[in-house]
């Protein structure tokens, strides 16, 4: 496997958790290439999304990276007696119902934190969709940090990060930019991969 330049001022998994990753990743015979941008604050999205085993591949490429993700779910399973470990694993509790909207609550979530880094998947589901979800693009707008873009691609087994920019607004322009990024990678099930584009291009 591949040894890549990897910067850290963001947060970081423990060495422990890297040998796991890398031991996973060596044994399929999958390199990891990129790095970490610096910063600390970012919103990592990773696609395509067509397989339960992207979870794993996609866990131990974070732990190679030596990476920690924290992700977004409904209030309620933060509630006691898992709530602490919920958090531990890495979990923002939404508040769906809150007047303030999911994007809100996350944008100061990023103003408040020294270093963040919230992983989602804007297709959403394994299954073949007509548009991904905007929700990472909003977030990333409003609290105004880079959206990085990684992938993992089953026909060269590379789990890469890459792509990272400030989303200006111009939801076209820069969705030109991540179609291009992705150009050419395949996920585990290619004929699933959800097309790269938002509704909001349509306006």
């Amino acid at each position: 496997m591949r040894s890549s330049k990897i910067t850290h001022d963001g947060p970081a998994t423990g060495l422990a958790a890297y040998w796991v990753g890398r031991t996973w990743m060596w044994s399929f015979g999958w390199d990891g290439v990129g790095q970490v941008p610096a910063g600390g604050k970012f919103v990592l999205i990773g696609e395509p999304h067509t397989s339960n085993w992207d979870f794993v591949f996609g866990l131990s490429a974070l732990y190679v990276f030596r990476l920690k993700v924290s992700w977004l779910g409904k209030d309620a399973l933060f509630r006691k007696p898992f709530g602490g470990i919920m958090r531990w694993l890495g979990g923002i509790a939404i508040d769906r119902n809150s007047q303030h909207g999911v994007v809100d609550q996350l944008a100061r979530r990023f103003r408040d934190s020294q270093q963040l880094v919230i992983g989602l998947t804007p297709s959403g589901t394994r299954k073949k969709r007509d548009y991904w979800k905007s929700g990472f693009y909003r977030i990333a707008h409003a609290a105004q940090v880079p959206i990085v873009c990684g992938y993992l691609d089953y026909s060269r087994k590379e789990a890469c990060m890459g792509l990272a920019f400030v989303p200006t607004g111009a939801v076209k322009n820069d969705m030109d930019r991540i179609r291009q990024f992705y150009e050419g990678v395949q996920g585990k099930h290619p004929e699933l991969a959800t097309t790269i584009r938002l509704q909001d291009e349509r306006a």
